[in-house]
């Protein structure tokens, strides 16, 4: 019965402890002091932002990317590292005949619109609008995008889809314009005051019979760089 007991209790402790470090871990996630405005930590954020939007217009899936992204700099308490795309039901953009005529769809097909937070955990990364033409899937497909939080990319994969991107603008740089060739202005050392929005992304989705069935466009968020600043 002692034995029983002791094993209970070591069950019950462990359960505490594991309890307690996924609050300090959230806690210093909550915790981790701000970029400073400094010369050298808006250079690494210019780096940063440069290798996330390469990154992301080079990848198949940016769903993929942003849960590793979510991994390696621990941006949320998600273990695994999963992102969920939270629909929001109250947007709704109809598609305009310039989209229609990239996704090679008549002006009386059916254009399903879908926006989303890609979240990791409760970490919006990102927040996308997607037009999508339901007939060129599956019913699987469809019934997932509409009754479940799956991401896009992950709902069509076996579409063995690419992506042709058409646009892409990065909405924030940490340094001026032409600051390799003049002067640079002094930075005043406080936080680093870092927009809503880091860059965005518009693309087209095709099968793999090179059919197009989706335009998305996603729009990148200053939580990507909530990790604390690279230590030097």
């Amino acid at each position: 019965m002692r034995g029983t007991i002791s094993i209970a209790r070591l069950s019950i402790l462990a359960l505490i402890m594991g309890a307690c470090v996924a609050i300090l871990a959230q806690g210093a996630r909550a915790a981790a002091p701000p970029w400073p405005d400094t010369l050298t930590t808006r250079l690494e954020a210019e780096a940063l932002i440069e290798t996330l939007d390469a990154d992301f217009l080079a990848t198949r899936s940016a769903t993929l990317t942003l849960e590793s992204w979510c991994a390696t700099h621990h941006l949320s308490g998600a273990q695994p590292a999963k992102i969920l795309a939270k629909l929001d039901r109250s947007v709704d953009k109809p598609a305009s005949p310039e989209q229609r005529a990239r996704l090679a769809v008549g002006p009386d097909e059916p254009i399903k619109f879908r926006h989303v937070l890609l979240a990791c955990g409760d970490t919006v990364l990102s927040i996308a609008d997607n037009w999508y033409v339901p007939s060129r899937l599956t019913p699987e497909m469809n019934k997932l995008l509409e009754t479940t939080e799956t991401p896009f990319g992950k709902a069509v994969m076996a579409l063995h889809f690419y992506r042709q991107n058409f646009e892409a603008k990065i909405l924030w740089h940490p340094l001026p314009e032409g600051w390799e060739t003049k002067p640079l202005p002094k930075f005043p050392g406080g936080a680093l005051a870092i927009p809503a929005e880091l860059f965005e992304h518009r693309a087209l989705l095709f099968t793999g019979a090179r059919v197009p069935f989706s335009e998305v466009r996603e729009v990148y968020q200053r939580a990507l760089l909530g990790f604390p600043p690279p230590r030097r």
